[in-house]
């Protein structure tokens, strides 16, 4: 019953989109301009960093908001820690999967890397410190999201197999296949150096 609830939760909140947000009130389809992407990187490509910014709040905090709803329920029962666990990764799961895949855009979202952060957030605070850290630092030195956004999976892959085990480790595989699929389009564009670099979004301005 849980294993349910924890996807159902999970998807619903990740149908909940910043950029279809955002998008209504500048009166604008983010997933059909620039590269085509409903996230905070193409918002900030389309109207500004500040938008951008916007964004990715609502879809960071989304999946907090899930993990932790979920932690209330799961509250007061006599579920195993290991137990829980594995629900509150199948709510991460689900969040990126409603966030890419969400039925409030026709099947058609983003990437899912806000609402990963989000979710991170909520699991340990020493997988989110590392992931983080790997993508800022990753992102800052190569000039490029989708290569910082793909260390903190691998880091993400190694941290929650040492904290907890394999079903969560095998749940963290499907996310990352899910985003290497969801990100091929970004690594062709870097090998033929036409995707947008990081500086070059933060230096538009909010319109």
């Amino acid at each position: 019953m849980y294993s349910v609830v924890a996807c159902i939760l999970g998807y619903l909140f990740g149908c909940i989109h910043g950029s279809q947000i955002v998008g209504k009130l500048k009166g604008i389809n983010i997933k059909e301009e620039g590269v085509k992407n409903a996230g905070a990187s193409n918002t900030t490509i389309l109207l500004g960093w500040k938008y951008g910014v916007a964004v990715a709040i609502i879809d960071i905090f989304k999946a907090t908001a899930a993990i932790l709803l979920l932690l209330i329920l799961l509250h007061g029962n006599a579920i195993p820690t290991q137990e829980q666990h594995i629900y509150i990764y199948l709510t991460t799961l689900f969040v990126i999967i409603g966030h890419n895949y969400p039925i409030t855009m026709r099947f058609s979202g983003g990437k899912g890397t806000a609402s990963l952060v989000g979710a991170v957030m909520a699991i340990d605070w020493r997988i989110a410190l590392i992931g983080i850290g790997i993508l800022i630092v990753f992102t800052i030195a190569t000039d490029y999201l989708a290569i910082g956004v793909l260390g903190m999976y691998i880091s993400f892959l190694i941290t929650t197999y040492s904290f907890f085990g394999l079903v969560p480790f095998f749940i963290v595989i499907g996310l990352s296949v899910l985003s290497i699929y969801k990100h091929i389009e970004n690594y062709k564009r870097i090998i033929g150096k036409e995707e947008t670099k990081l500086s070059s979004m933060f230096g538009k301005k909010a319109s």
